[in-house]
């Protein structure tokens, strides 16, 4: 079979790595193009298009870049007509993948898409678009389920392959000791600052991270820098904060801290499947979330507090996200706080909701399987 793979974000191409692992397993003689990172190219796609060239956050930067953006509309689209694939896989990232799903579905090839749009967050009727363009869709989180019956649609849920990852990921890593010495860290308890994949999320929210510091002298401050964004950026930020920069190794970081403070979105729930108390940062633009407070429609931004229902960490946003407050927040999570051990406690009954391992390969089985069948083979 052959398979197109979209992906625009850091975190779309982990799933999409571990789904084309697992493609190629269900399917030896798949060939897979994808537009995505590093990830998905190692596992063996054809890397089309580098998601840094594509990932545009919020209603500004759109349109400041809309001439890229529909350079990329029209260069997908010839893409995707020039290799015919049997299939065109979406990957969350809807403000391209809805348009191209359209594309596709009109074009007459099968469209699956793999981890839904937080639909059931905001601007709910595109689920409409679902409903028309796309044949299967797969989605990794329970509460999902009930969203999409409720709209007459048979969303598929099989598991959440950021387990498999954390845990293929464990399973390979040397002790926590020897982690701290390949970073090169000293013997102090460790706060990671994981400040977003985007780099207008790190300009907004690392330097309020990075100014909390000052007052943990006991402790050592690491930022887990993006290599896809430049070096320079997360060292001007900081400049002046005692912290240390480490690029490319948010896990290494992840296994050996004490807590985290973490932007929005899949950080948090690598965070909590690392078992690391955290405190949520969030800021953007005025205009953006201005915009966003009129149609957003979940009580939480955290993938932690919408999973369980329920506050289990704190959500500092926009204005709440200040240096009194974060140093308030992060006293409370170190080992020594009030609230460090009931973190914990939420996080193991978070993976239980989320179900065991295996999901990415049974995700695969899945697609495979529904394109034999459809071809009657």
């Amino acid at each position: 079979m052959r398979y197109f793979i979209i992906a625009g974000e850091p975190s779309g191409d982990l799933h999409g790595s571990n789904l084309v692992k697992h493609l190629l397993r269900t399917d030896p003689d798949a060939v897979i193009a994808c537009w995505g990172g590093e990830l998905m190219r190692g596992e063996g796609a054809r890397l089309l298009k580098h998601y840094r060239e594509t990932a545009f956050m919020g209603v500004l930067e759109v349109l400041v870049n809309i001439r890229k953006v529909k350079a990329n509309f029209s260069e997908c689209k010839r893409q995707i007509t020039e290799m015919k694939p049997d299939v065109v896989i979406l990957i969350d990232y809807p403000g391209f993948n809805l348009r191209m799903a359209r594309f596709a579905k009109e074009s007459g090839l099968k469209v699956f898409y793999y981890i839904s749009p937080k639909f059931w967050a905001w601007r709910e009727g595109r689920v409409k678009k679902i409903k028309r363009y796309v044949d299967r869709l797969y989605i990794i989180f329970p509460f999902e389920k009930e969203f999409y019956r409720h709209h007459d649609y048979p969303a598929i849920f099989l598991g959440n392959p950021l387990i498999d990852h954390i845990d293929a990921w464990r399973a390979t890593a040397p002790d926590r000791e020897a982690v701290r010495v390949s970073l090169g860290l000293d013997n102090r308890p460790v706060i990671a600052l994981l400040s977003g994949s985007r780099l207008q999320e790190v300009s907004s929210v690392l330097p309020v991270m990075a100014a909390v510091s000052a007052g943990f002298p006991d402790y050592q401050f690491v930022v887990a820098a993006m290599d896809h964004l430049p070096a320079r950026l997360y060292e001007e930020i900081s400049s002046g904060c005692p912290v240390k920069i480490i690029t490319g190794r948010t896990y290494d970081l992840l296994a050996v801290a004490e807590a985290a403070l973490v932007t929005s979105g899949t950080a948090t729930l690598e965070a909590a499947l690392f078992d690391v108390p955290q405190t949520v940062c969030y800021r953007t633009s005025p205009l953006t979330y201005t915009l966003a407070k009129w149609v957003i429609k979940v009580r939480f931004i955290s993938l932690v507090n919408l999973i369980m229902d329920r506050e289990v960490v704190r959500e500092l946003i926009q204005g709440d996200l200040n240096a009194v407050t974060l140093h308030r927040e992060l006293e409370e999570i170190l080992i020594t706080g009030y609230r460090h051990e009931k973190i914990k406690a939420d996080y193991r009954e978070l993976r239980t909701i989320l179900g065991g391992g295996g999901a990415s390969g049974r995700v695969a089985a899945d697609m495979a399987g529904s394109l034999v069948q459809k071809e009657g083979r």
